[in-house]
């Protein structure tokens, strides 16, 4: 057993709760980006509130694909670590991190062409598409370093050090706290970039977070070795780490797309229908930050124990993860169905807008716990190598339920109709991914693949 596999000895609901802890910390603060580029954002105007809230789907979408890199990442090299393979665990971690300046490469162009066909089908036209053309030039140009940094952030994570990776999302973050409010509105004479000002201190917190993470890593027991892919068989490296990442990819920017979809049919009912539901994404993205953060968590304990051939401690982390999803999504629906119309209102004043916020909350919240289980079923599939059940879980979801749902019953229900589309996606996605994971974690008694040396 390797010393390096930290995560493969001691209490796994301490191990939890310590991996869990930080990337709470660094889950709110990446989510409070978004929060506050909201905040400033909306000063402008309700147009300009309008254009951020058809990019948050599709920003979060292609975000997601960094979260494919650095699941990739972390599943393929945590269990290398588990399996005592250190060799193979740093040459993959490098082969991620340039996978993911690649990929990110290539996403960069494809935005800079076409983001405005993009939009427009979503429904966004006249000023408010204006707007968003201003946001996502730099957005895209930036968009390389977003993946770059997802790789290091998956060699962190799958060797169980939630807090320097932590610690590279509150680099980021912090640089978007501080230049949002002097590049969107201007200070010290400058009189700042408006709505595009989000988009460049979002490129300067990727940037921060980039060099902080390469800090963290070089400084780790497994830091990159460009040198060993040399020796390695690079095809079967970066085929082992696709294999995860490119379906990760994909499950991760399925549900933002289905957000998309929903707004672009929200747009039938208004701009404050669109408004809304933007300011309540948001609120329910900060209100759902500890869920996030166990998904991100569980696949380093249960990558490290499948790649020890610890099966026992791997299936209890998912049982353990699975309750604390259950108690925790009930009362935090409950406390929002409350208090939801008080924090719209820190948003926007208008009645309409506000309105619609509100009633979104109050019906989507009810499935937080099943999604906090379903998040977590698939960071469990993808830290065995079985992102492929996730893919199909989350299409479903979207595809069978969410959008289906939405569009039978909105010539009825009005916004209701997507907002509850949701909800039902949430709560049966939930029940069948945790069927699933049960029946891959209890009766599975096939030994994971072992991964050869480099």
């Amino acid at each position: 057993m390797s010393e390096k596999a930290r995560l493969v000895r001691g209490s796994i609901a301490g191990h939890l709760v310590r991996q869990t802890a930080p990337m709470i910390i660094g889950v709110s603060a990446m989510v409070s980006t978004g929060i506050v580029d909201a905040y400033y954002v909306g000063r402008l105007g309700a147009t300009e509130l309008a254009a951020i809230s058809f990019i948050f789907p599709v920003g979060t979408a292609l975000s997601s694909l960094g979260v494919g890199v650095m699941v990739g990442t972390s599943s393929v090299v945590s269990r290398a670590i588990g399996a005592g393979n250190e060799r193979r665990a740093a040459s993959c971690a490098t082969l991620g991190v340039l996978l993911g300046l690649g990929f990110g490469l290539l996403i960069a162009l494809a935005l800079a062409l076409g983001a405005t066909s993009l939009f427009s089908l979503m429904g966004a036209d006249g000023e408010a598409l204006r707007l968003i053309g201003l946001y996502m030039l730099p957005y895209a140009l930036g968009f390389p370093l977003l993946l770059s940094l997802s790789g290091l952030n998956g060699t962190l994570r799958a060797q169980g050090l939630a807090n320097r990776s932590t610690l590279v999302s509150l680099s980021f973050a912090l640089a978007n706290w501080v230049l949002d409010p002097i590049l969107i509105d201007g200070a010290f004479g400058f009189e700042g970039f408006g709505m595009a000002g989000a988009a460049y201190a979002t490129v300067a917190g990727w940037l921060l977070g980039l060099s902080v993470g390469l800090w963290a890593v070089q400084g780790s027991e497994i830091p990159l070795r460009p040198a060993l892919l040399r020796e390695a068989d690079v095809a079967e490296g970066a085929r082992d780490v696709l294999r995860v990442a490119l379906p990760a990819s994909f499950t991760s920017s399925i549900n933002p797309l289905g957000l998309a979809i929903l707004t672009g049919l929200l747009a039938r009912e208004g701009e404050a229908a669109v408004g809304g539901f933007g300011i309540g994404g948001r609120l329910q993205t900060f209100a759902v930050v500890p869920l996030l953060g166990l998904s991100g968590s569980i696949g380093a304990i249960v990558g490290q124990n499948w790649g020890a051939a610890a099966y026992d401690r791997a299936r209890l982390a998912l049982v353990q993860s699975g309750l604390f999803c259950l108690v925790y999504g009930l009362v935090v629906a409950t406390a929002l169905y409350f208090f939801c119309d008080q924090l719209a209102a820190l948003f926007t004043d208008d009645p309409a807008t506000r309105l619609s916020a509100t009633s979104y909350l109050r019906i989507a919240a009810w499935g937080y716990a099943a999604y906090g289980v379903f998040i977590v079923c698939n960071g469990a599939f993808n830290a065995v190598g079985h992102a492929t059940k996730a893919l199909v879980l989350s299409l479903a979801r979207v595809a069978l339920a969410m959008v289906p749902f939405a569009l039978l019953l909105q010539p009825r229900w009005g916004a209701s109709a997507v907002y509850s589309g949701e909800l039902v996606a949430n709560l049966a996605g939930g029940l069948i991914a945790a069927a699933l994971a049960y029946r891959l974690l209890a009766f599975s008694n096939a030994k994971p693949k072992r991964p050869s040396a480099p």
